[in-house]
Formats: structure tokens, sequence, C-alpha cells
């Protein structure tokens, strides 16, 4: 109990330090004039959209069963662009209200990852889990590593099994629900994923019901659990290898709020052990916050001005993607050609 009181305290005064590093870096800079948010505009009546193109490599289905011996839907993309000797994988977990195909289309990762060599697999919630698609991150029993992450987990070793993957560069990326669940699967296997790409996400480690979901989404975690959730992981992981990371948020984001950014930021700091302030640059439509490591660079923070809760940079023919801003999806293959796991 002793040690645990100590490396709590630890954690609090690391988070402490990290947060004033946060705060200071995330100064707002000269004001603008107030500006309407953008949001993605549905099509009028009787409009064509023009189709969405189509990436060139093979598209590929399969499933996998949960532990309930239910069906579990997944799609893969193999790039006509790879090497044979190991292409790297990008595990992409689509929203809530979100098919698998719709995420895919709408984030545009397969134009992105064939350019790259990259495949890409899409797991997809079953409805007879959760009504909406949502993974259920905010489930204790699912951030202790249970729920659905060994079905997850299992889906990404048949596809390791099947194709030529570099195993050193496993990569984990979602929006919103997925984002969440990205996390989770990240830091109870650590050692599976090379970095991670969370966009519009909840904090990591809160929630534990649906209606503490909902606080989370509005509000972040509560207290210290922020900081807690991550001495449980590190309990669980002694030698916790760290977890690049890049973080996406819509500051116009009324879904998931921005506090849990600013959350997933300090937990970040925390598991990567940084505490060198952060490099910021500001574009036309965003700010970019950087963390190293000496000459690497761990984490990078990007908070989108005018995004609502949607995937920046994406088809705005399918819901939750919004063409302006950074292009999320081109972003995360470039941060995650820095890492691999050795």
């Amino acid at each position: 109990m002793a040690k645990t009181g100590k490396l709590l305290r630890s954690l609090i005064r690391a988070g402490t330090r990290t947060a004033k590093l946060f705060a200071a870096a995330t100064m707002p800079p000269k004001p603008r004039k107030p500006r309407k948010p953008r949001a993605a505009k549905p099509l009028a009546s009787g409009a064509v959209a023009a189709p969405p193109a189509v990436a060139p490599g093979k598209w590929l289905s399969g499933h996998a069963p949960n532990v309930a011996g239910q069906r579990m839907s997944y799609w893969l993309y193999l790039p006509n662009n790879r090497s044979e000797n190991g292409m790297p994988l990008v595990v992409m977990l689509h929203g809530c209200q979100q098919t698998a195909t719709q995420f895919a289309q709408g984030a545009r990762m397969n134009l992105h990852a064939e350019k790259m060599g990259c495949a890409v697999l899409y797991p997809q919630q079953l409805v007879s889990s959760h009504s909406h698609r949502c993974w259920k991150w905010y489930e204790r029993a699912t951030q202790d590593g249970g729920g659905d992450v060994p079905t997850i987990i299992g889906i990404v070793h048949k596809v390791l099994m099947q194709y030529a993957i570099d195993r050193s560069r496993i990569y984990v990326a979602g929006i919103s629900a997925g984002a969440g669940m990205a996390d989770i699967l990240a830091l109870n296997h650590p050692r599976l994923f090379a970095a991670i790409g969370l966009h519009s996400g909840p904090v990591f480690g809160a929630g534990h019901s649906s209606l503490g979901a909902l606080s989370v989404m509005n509000n972040g975690a509560l207290g210290l659990r922020a900081d807690i959730a991550v001495q449980e992981i590190l309990q669980r992981h002694p030698q916790f290898p760290g977890m690049p990371a890049i973080l996406f948020q819509g500051e116009s984001d009324n879904v998931v709020k921005s506090i849990n950014q600013i959350q997933l930021t300090r937990q970040s700091l925390l598991l990567n052990r940084l505490s060198s302030p952060a490099k910021v640059t500001e574009r036309r439509h965003y700010r970019l916050l950087d963390y190293y490591e000496g000459r690497k660079l761990l984490l990078r923070v990007a908070q989108v001005y005018k995004l609502e809760h949607a995937w920046s940079g994406g088809d705005p023919a399918f819901k939750f993607n919004d063409r302006s801003g950074p292009n999320a999806s081109k972003m995360m293959l470039e941060f995650f050609a820095r890492h691999r796991r050795v």
C-alpha cells in the first residue's frame, strides 16, 4: 500500500507539471472574430453526390467469433503498393452510428494508405452488442482488457497469420467511441501496437456505466481519475514501453468536448514520460502541439478550431466527416511512419 501511494503521489506531481506545461502551450493566440462553426452540409434535394474515390487495392471481408459465439465482421484493405517483406497495418475503429465501410469511405484512409503501402483493418461492432454500434469503451471490464478487446485482438492476429504484415509496425486509430476503444486496445497490448491515433475520443479509464459515459463526454474524468487510470496501467505493465500518440479534437465539438483531449494529453505525457514543453505551430485552421524526447516526436496534439464532431479532412458525403481542416488520415499515417515497436 505504501508503494502504491508513493506511485500515485509521483504521478500526481508529474501530472501537475505536465498540466502546467500543457496550459502554457495552449494559451490562445490573439482573439479572432467569432465565426459560426462549420458543419458538413447535407446534399440538396435531388442533388447527386460525386462517387467517392476508390482505392485501387484489394477490399476483403471476413469475420471472427466473439466470446458469446457471435460473428464480428471486419473489412481489410490491402494496397497494390505493398512490400512482400511486410506491410504496416493500421486498425481503424468506427464511431457510434457508423459502419466499418462508412468509416472507411468517410475517412478516406485507404486512399492515403495506398500511397504509403499500408494495410488497413476495419472491425465492426455488432448491433446485438449495441444498438448504435458503439464500442463500450466506458465499461470497466473493457478498460481492463475484456469485453470486445479479445475479439478485436483475435482479428488482428488472424490478419497477421494470413498476410505479410510487419509486426513492428502495427497501429490503431479511431473516432469517438472508436477512439476510446483504440486507446484501450493499445494500453492493454502495448507490445503489439507501435502508436495510436485518437480523433474526438474520450479520456481513458473513466465512465463505468452508460450515464457515466455521458458525463465523461461532457466533463472528462472527475477528480484524479485520469491519473489513477494511468497508475493502473503502469501497475499491470511494469515495463510499459510508452505509447506514441496523435490526438485530434474539434474545438466546436459538443458531443465529446475538448476537456477530453486535455486529459488524454496529460495521460500521454505521463505514459511516455515526457516533461519538456511543447513546440507550438499555428496553422490557418488548427494548432499543433508537438512533444519530443530528444529529436523523437512522441506526442502530437491537433486542435482544430471550427471542427465539430467529425473526422477532419474527411468526405462530407458521409456522416461525421468534415472536408475542412487538416487531413487527419494523412497526418496519422505520417505520424505512424515515425514509429515502430522493437
